[in-house]
């Protein structure tokens, strides 16, 4: 057709943008899968002439190696290799930011299920009997446990020769870093305050839990270098750990993600990796490892065990005057995450509260005990669980309602931070409290017959699913008191204190069967938070068309960061939309080249790409997206990062550590059988600023499962380490977490306060609920018994005194 045939829809209107669109719930392209069982893990990868790997692991925490015998495990039929640490080919020592711990043991072990000894196998079951017949000779040591044992007078030292660049800033070596916050005039405060109170808190080892255990294929490739697919939460970090290990250039480490079942940072620190292609560099075959679910513990790394002094200080109407906190983080046998956990600690640990002065102390210490770095909330769940249980006992002291106790002290925009930074976004914590608060309470008494919507049970007129206890039908409603608590908490978002946080994507748009599809194409890590779901949604606003495949995450692509901090969204959702705005850019300038002299409209600087359309703002039709493509595939690959953040000072704890912050509040309903101990939570309301819900149904989502692992800690979860620092319940049977008959109700009231700074004004979600709803259920069962509890998990006997 010339150009003189050609006809223009000058008159055809678009009516309606390209579904499946941000703030749609787009259903979540694994949700099915997942339902159904048909969902492949990485657990479920195979390759026809894989071996099997296993992994030997110390029953001391901490002990000497005399001597390692591996003579009768390769005499075993099947077995292809024994490798112990005489045996890795390069670099010895891995971690996150301090390369300290070893990828096999060698002279000494520091914690209980250290790796000492790997082997491959044709049969999993031949692997790990082979493991069982290696011979290893300990001289068993005393473990440094706790505070007193780690820094006290002739402590030993875990790891002599410290040269990592938190080691000249600490008072002794077995401290992994420390950080004061100091502002304004703590002992002035202090005098002019008329109530100070101050307490001892305890927060107990919690576990991640995920029901995916460690796993991952190793393949050895023909250019002599391997191909991983894992289960992970950052594939390039793992790549940089791992490629010194195995004496290759990064370009020849290839990592592919598999299905992920689950990680709120357990899998940012290397576990099976490095092993299984060490010994598929070793056998010259593909190597698979699969955690069972008592390895899985020793595995990977707990959230830190916290001790922590809290002293505030207020005026008669409820003005805190000051805050003074030390807290003690247990980082167990290596460093990982740590010394960020305790900058996080330190900088949140006044809670969303203003207060002038201040004297903070956060640190970590090296121990015998399980190592401790990422979990969902990161150094600032122990916090909010001290400052929260704070504001109860200050509004006890005062005689003040709790909730209105917190909205007078309540930060804004525009607040100032202990650490000096201004807060330059929405911050309406106090309307989240309001909000929370004015929700419909759950009904009383709903184990009586109707009264939940329940069978009676037993033909007693009682549902007892409803009490405490449930079907143990241990009580029909004698000795249980119902309780109420309310709690806040503030979360950073995103990577801090100087990091170069940025993420990656690569962005395809091309005439495929005769429609406009994209291929997006970034190595983010879905581990369930649902950002391929996001990502499919952002390229559909931004390029208008409604195919969009999300290619596999692989490290075939820039860095997309870690899927941790709340963080993904944010940065690889804003690389997503960064691409995508780069390939509309230059689909709109070969359209303008092409067809600019059709219509006037083209010369506009508002054109839009919507349902496969190139369309004005007041959207009418200038051309097919299709027409203008042609047979050319446009393609951008971008990096996007946030506002810079900086470090804070080693002495004064100042600076603009955090690029955003997220706010969440709870309030718990409980029902305690005060006779045995045994505690129902009711319902867990919460309400919180999302900024933007790119996924209003996902968003509920995050928000209800951060909630629920918040109550584990609250009443149910703690891996208990004895006093030999050996872990005493690696199993599901004894580390408990909530099912969903321990869940309650979680009714959410979403807040979009755009926050300008990021894309689409959205707040980092995951990580904020998990802070406030334990304090909030601990608060509701002091409400209801009277106690202090100032430890968590609350345990039956706590309440019982028995």
């Amino acid at each position: 057709m010339t150009d003189a045939a050609r006809t223009f829809p000058t008159t055809i209107t678009q009516t309606s943008p390209t579904r499946g669109g941000i703030g749609e719930s787009t259903l979540r392209p694994d949700g099915t899968l997942k339902v159904t069982g048909d969902f492949a893990y990485s657990s479920d990868l195979w390759h026809e002439d894989m071996l099997w790997g296993c992994t030997l692991r110390s029953p001391y925490a901490h002990a000497e190696i005399r001597s390692v015998d591996i003579s009768e495990a390769l005499k075993t039929p099947g077995v292809y290799s024994v490798m112990t640490h005489d045996d890795l080919p390069a670099t010895t020592h891995f971690g996150l930011e301090i390369h300290d711990q070893p990828v096999l043991a060698k002279d000494r072990v520091r914690y209980h299920g250290e790796a000492v000894a790997i082997v491959a196998a044709d049969h999993p079951e031949t692997a790990r009997r082979a493991a069982a017949k290696i011979r290893v000779e300990y001289a068993e040591l005393p473990p440094v446990h706790d505070e007193e044992s780690a820094t006290g007078a002739g402590a030993t030292v875990l790891h002599p020769g410290r040269d990592d660049h938190h080691a000249a800033h600490v008072s002794h070596p077995n401290i992994v870093h420390r950080q004061p916050i100091v502002r304004g005039d703590v002992a002035a405060a202090k005098a002019e305050a008329d109530v100070v109170v101050r307490h001892d808190y305890e927060v107990g080892m919690q576990d991640q839990a995920f029901l995916g255990p460690e796993s991952g294929l190793a393949v050895p490739a023909e250019d002599g270098g391997i191909d991983l697919y894992i289960a992970t939460q950052w594939l390039h970090v793992d790549r940089d750990q791992l490629a010194p290990v195995l004496g290759l250039p990064a370009d020849k480490v290839r990592l592919t993600l598999s299905g992920v079942g689950g990680a709120f940072g357990a899998r940012e620190d290397l576990s099976m990796q490095a092993h299984a292609c060490l010994l598929a560099m070793a056998t010259g075959k593909p190597v698979k490892i699969v955690y069972n679910r008592y390895e899985s513990f020793f595995g990977h790394v707990h959230r830190h065990p916290a001790k922590l002094t809290y002293e505030h200080g207020a005026t008669r109407d409820g003005r805190l005057l000051y805050m003074t906190c030390r807290i003690v983080l247990d980082g167990g046998a290596y460093a990982s995450s740590s010394p960020a956990v305790v900058g996080n600690a330190a900088s949140l640990s006044v809670g969303p509260y203003v207060v002038d002065n201040v004297d903070i102390e956060a640190l970590a210490l090296y121990t015998n005990n399980p190592p401790c770095g990422a979990m969902r909330g990161f150094g600032a769940v122990q916090a909010c669980f001290a400052y929260e249980s704070q504001m109860d006992r200050l509004a006890e002291a005062l005689e003040m309602d709790p909730v209105e106790l917190r909205q007078r002290n309540a930060m804004s925009q525009g607040a100032l931070l202990p650490t000096g930074q201004r807060v330059d976004a929405p911050a309406p914590v106090a309307e989240i409290l309001r909000r929370v608060k004015a929700l419909p309470m759950p009904p009383a008494k709903q184990w009586e017959s109707g009264a939940a919507g329940g069978q009676p049970t037993g033909g007693t007129g009682v549902d007892v699913r409803a009490l405490p206890g449930g079907l143990s039908n241990t009580t029909h409603g004698e000795g249980v008191v119902r309780g109420v608590g309310y709690a806040v908490g503030i979360k950073n978002v995103g990577f801090s204190e100087g990091f170069d946080d940025y993420s990656t994507a690569r962005v395809r748009l091309e005439v495929v069967g005769g429609e406009a599809v994209a291929l997006v194409h970034t190595a983010m890590a879905e581990v369930g938070q649902g950002g391929v779901t996001v990502h499919a949604q952002i390229a559909r606003t931004e390029l208008g068309v409604s195919g969009v495949t999300i290619h596999p995450a692989d490290t075939q692509v820039g860095s997309a960061g870690s899927t941790s901090a709340s963080r993904q969204t944010y940065m690889t959702g804003g690389a997503v939309k960064k691409a995508c705005e780069a390939v509309r850019e230059r689909v709109l300038e070969r359209g303008r080249a092409t067809l600019g002299s059709h219509h006037p409209a083209w010369a506009a600087a508002e054109l839009l790409l919507e349902g496969g359309k190139i369309v004005t703002d007041g959207g009418e039709v200038l051309a097919a997206l299709t027409e203008v493509l042609g047979e050319e595939a446009f393609e951008e690959e971008v990096e996007f990062r946030h506002r810079p953040t900086e470090p804070f000072d080693l002495k004064t704890g100042q600076g603009f550590g955090h690029v955003q912050y997220s706010f969440a509040a709870h309030r718990a309903v409980v029902e305690v059988d005060t006779e045995l101990g045994l505690v129902k939570v009711v319902e867990l309301a919460c309400a919180q600023d999302v900024g933007k819900a790119l996924n209003p149904l996902s968003t509920v989502g995050q928000i209800q499962g951060g909630t629920t692992q918040g109550l584990g800690l609250a009443v149910m979860e703690e891996i208990v380490v004895d006093p030999g620092a050996k872990v005493r319940n690696p199993s599901f049977t004894d580390y408990l977490i909530p099912t969903i008959l321990d869940t309650p109700a979680i009714p959410v009231d979403v807040l979009e306060l755009a926050d300008p700074h990021a894309p689409y004004g959205l707040r980092g979600v995951g990580e904020a609920p998990t802070l406030s709803s334990t304090p909030a259920v601990v608060a509701a069962i002091r409400a209801a018994t009277g106690l202090a509890l100032n430890r968590v998990p609350v345990r039956p006997e706590h309440l019982t005194g028995t």
